[in-house]
Formats: structure tokens, C-alpha cells, sequence
């Protein structure tokens, strides 16, 4: 009698939570590519957004200890450090996501290590040769320059050297799905302790000028590469079977160079307009445009974040053939880039004018920059990354004539629009560049690829 009662119970459908936590228990219990990709992603895009949060936070309290001039004379100068440093690996952390993928996918494990080795040392020479011959070229024109920028331009030469082992070193991290190592020394590490050690000396009552901010730059860039370095070491001692090496330098920069070139034209399209404002208005004209843009800077992270996890993935299935898994799962990067983008963009607009108002008075004047901006960065956003696929899959010359059309249009438009109207003209500069380069990229990859890389496009043509 009691069997047949407790038969007769009905059994109560699991509640609403318990559902959505099975949901998230399948979520992360799911190994696919496409799952590992969008967890590496996320992690990136953490990593980058608590960047931004610090950067903000860093920014605004320099703009407020060095006042708005010796702001605007630090981001000059910091901007061709990151634009230099970003090129003076030669392309080479670029090439980790195609030679790292491809040596552990045919067991060349002597390619393999030495690549791992080889390619750091080769970015740091060519890096450090880059730095020398910037540090002579600032001697060549100082008496041209104005001469509060020639103390902090040398010491950005000095940055150069380790700048180009940090980009390999990011490289290899995120080839072995490692994204803190590979994000968090340069992004978190070097802006905290910028920060604090910035901090320290103004409480001191120390000098608080660019060229102070210079030196903290150089002396906590090398510091935390350096530290990336031991931990990477240590990495790769478990994960890579120990023996002989072998190397292939010409592959490496046969591959390399193109890369460097896209990549060369992608940074002046990136950075023309910071120095094309330096050159033609005041350094307070810099701060505020670049405090808007900085702002905006965080859109582009969702593209930055899925780049990151997906470009060795384009690579290893160009290798194995497998065209229609690498055009569905390029369908699939599109839209990780693109909703999201539009997302924080329609949120980051709409706190702008209270987020400028953090950096001075005066800022708010910024306000309408960030929507031009966005129009560009959303068309970015609307063909994912599609010049990473590009260079993947052998089109390198076919994506550095895009940017290099692109940076030209760039550069035309700030030197005819910005003495007209100023920072605004900066924005449709930059803006107009990104809509023609989104265009191009959808079409060679349409044409070259078969691959139909727009947001309101099927997986394939």
C-alpha cells in the first residue's frame, strides 16, 4: 500500500534557478572549439576591460596631478611608444599564432623550441636597434622639436627595446591558451604600479611632469616583462617536451614581414590622428580628444578579445583542410564581435559626457567625438577580425594594401579637416578611414576566401 502511494507522487519540475544553473554547469562542461574560443575570449575581454577601468582611473588622476599640458605632452610621447613598440617585434608575435599551431600539429617539436626561443630573441634585437636609431633621430631634429618633448622622447627609446619581447611573449601566452600571462603584466600590472609610484611623487611633493611620468614608464615596462618572462619560461618547461632546436629564420620573417607591414599600416591608421592633432593643434586639444576616444577605447576590446582567442584557430583549420569548419566558425566570430560591440558602445555613449567630466573641466568638450568615433568602430566591429583570417590564410599583401589605403584616407582627412574644425575633424578622419577599410576586408575576403565576412551575411557566398 505504501509502494503504491509513493508511485502515485508526482514528481515537482526542477525551479527556475536550478535550471539555469544546470544551464551553466552544461555551458562550462562544454569543451568545443567554439566554447574554448569564447571562454578564452572572456577572459581576454576581462582582462581588457578592467584595463580600461584602470586606465581610467590612472588617466584621470595624471590628467589631475600633471594638469592638462604636461597630460597632453605624456600621451604624445606614450603614443609613439605604443605605436613603435607595437611594430619593432617585426611581425613576429603575430607569427607565434601560425608557427606554434602549425610546428605542434605535425609533432616538429624542434621547430617548435626553437621558435619558442628564437623569436623572442630576434624581437628583442630588432627591437632594441629600432630604439637606437629613434634615439638618434630625436638628436638629428631636436633643435625642430619643441624642447619639452625631447627629454620624454628619448626615454620612450629606452621602452622600445623590451616592448618588442612583449608582444612575442603575448604571442606564445595566447597560443597556449594562456590569456592572463599574456595580458595582465603589461595591462594591469604596469598601469598599477605606474599609477601608484606617479602617486607617490605627488604626495611627495616631487616634479609630476611628462618627463617624470616618462621615467616611471620605462622603469615599470621593463620590470613586469621581465617578470612575464620567468613565468613563461616556467610555462613552456611543462608543456613543451624538452630536446634539441631548430631554426628557421627565413620562414619565420618570410612569414613575419608581410604581417608587419599590415600590421605597420594598421597602427598609423590607429595613432594618426593623436599625431596629427599634436602637429596641428594644442596639447590640450590632445588630452581632451584622446580622453574621449580612450573612453571609446573599451568597443574595441570585445574585437581585440576574440582575435586573441580565435586567430590560431583559423590556422589550424586552414592547415587540416577543413574549409567549411573555419568558414562557420569565422560566422561565429563575427557575431561575437559585433552584438556585443554595439552593446557597450550604446552604454559607453550614453555615461560619456559624466565620464569625460571625471578627467577636468573642460573635457566634456569631447562628448561629440565619441560618436563619430563609434560609427567607424562599429563598422570594425561588422566584419569581426577579418584581416587576422586574411593573414592566416596567406592573403598578407592583399590586407596591408587595405590599410595602407586606409591610413592614407586617414591622414588626407585630419591634415584638410582638423585646422577647420578641430578635434571633431580628427574623429571623421579616423572614422571614415575604418568604414572604407570594414569594406575592403569583406570584399577581398568575399573574392580571394569565398568567405562572406559581414554581420548580416551567411557563414559562406
Amino acid at each position: 500500500m505504501a509502494l503504491a502511494e509513493s508511485e502515485n507522487v508526482a514528481v515537482a519540475p526542477p525551479s527556475a534557478a536550478a535550471r539555469l544553473i544546470a544551464r551553466i554547469k552544461a555551458i562550462l562542461g562544454e569543451r568545443s572549439d567554439s566554447r574554448l574560443a569564447q571562454l578564452f575570449a572572456g577572459k581576454v575581454f576581462l582582462v581588457r576591460v578592467a584595463s580600461a577601468l584602470l586606465a581610467l582611473a590612472s588617466q584621470v588622476l595624471l590628467a589631475r596631478w600633471m594638469g592638462s599640458f604636461e597630460f597632453g605632452i605624456y600621451i604624445y610621447v606614450w603614443t609613439w611608444v605604443l605605436m613603435i613598440g607595437a611594430l619593432s617585434d617585426a611581425g613576429l608575435s603575430s607569427a607565434a599564432r601560425r608557427f606554434i599551431p602549425e610546428y605542434t600539429g605535425i609533432k616538429s617539436f624542434d621547430l617548435l623550441r626553437g621558435f619558442l626561443s628564437g623569436s623572442r630573441w630576434l624581437a628583442f634585437g630588432v627591437a632594441a636597434a629600432v630604439g637606437a636609431v629613434g634615439a638618434i633621430g630625436v638628436t638629428a631634429i631636436a633643435p625642430y622639436l619643441d624642447q619639452f618633448t625631447v627629454v620624454p622622447l628619448y626615454l620612450a627609446c629606452v621602452t622600445i627595446p623590451i616592448y618588442g619581447l612583449v608582444q612575442v611573449q603575448a604571442g606564445i601566452a595566447q597560443s597556449y591558451d594562456w590569456p592572463n600571462l599574456a595580458l595582465m603584466p603589461f595591462y594591469i600590472w604596469r598601469q598599477i604600479t605606474l599609477t601608484a609610484l606617479m602617486g607617490a611623487a605627488y604626495l611627495s611633493g616631487a616634479p609630476t611632469g611628462a618627463v617624470t611620468a616618462m621615467i616611471v614608464a620605462v622603469v615599470t615596462t621593463w620590470a613586469v616583462t621581465i617578470g612575464q618572462l620567468i613565468v613563461l619560461d616556467r610555462r613552456l618547461k611543462n608543456t613543451v617536451p624538452g630536446g634539441p632546436k631548430r631554426y628557421e629564420v627565413k620562414t619565420w620573417f618570410a612569414t613575419s614581414l608581410p604581417i608587419f607591414v599590415a600590421e605597420a599600416f594598421y597602427l598609423l591608421l590607429t595613432y594618426v590622428d593623436i599625431l596629427a592633432l599634436e602637429n596641428l593643434r594644442s596639447p590640450d586639444d590632445v588630452a581632451v580628444y584622446y580622453a574621449g576616444a580612450r573612453l571609446l577605447a573599451i568597443v574595441a576590446f570585445v574585437y581585440f578579445a576574440i582575435s586573441g582567442a580565435t586567430t590560431h584557430k583559423f590556422t589550424e583549420y586552414h592547415v587540416s583542410g577543413d574549409k567549411a569548419r573555419l568558414a562557420a566558425f569565422f560566422a561565429e566570430t563575427v557575431r561575437w564581435t559585433f552584438w556585443p560591440s554595439l552593446a557597450i558602445c550604446v552604454l559607453i555613449l550614453a555615461l560619456g559626457k559624466p565620464l569625460l567630466g571625471l578627467f577636468g573641466a573642460g573635457f566634456e568638450r569631447g562628448y561629440p567625438v565619441m560618436f563619430i568615433l563609434a560609427v567607424g568602430m562599429l563598422a570594425r566591429a561588422a566584419v569581426g577580425p577579418a584581416e587576422r583570417l586574411l593573414n592566416m590564410l596567406g592573403e598578407r599583401k592583399q590586407c596591408a594594401l587595405i590599410y595602407a589605403a586606409a591610413f592614407a584616407i586617414n591622414l588626407v582627412l585630419c591634415v584638410i579637416l582638423i585646422p577647420r574644425i578641430g578635434i571633431e575633424g580628427a574623429g571623421a578622419a579616423t572614422s571614415s578611414a575604418l568604414v572604407v577599410e570594414s569594406i575592403l576586408l569583406h570584399f577581398v575576403a568575399k573574392r580571394r576566401l569565398g568567405f562572406h565576412v559581414f554581420i548580416m551575411g551567411g557563414e559562406k557566398s
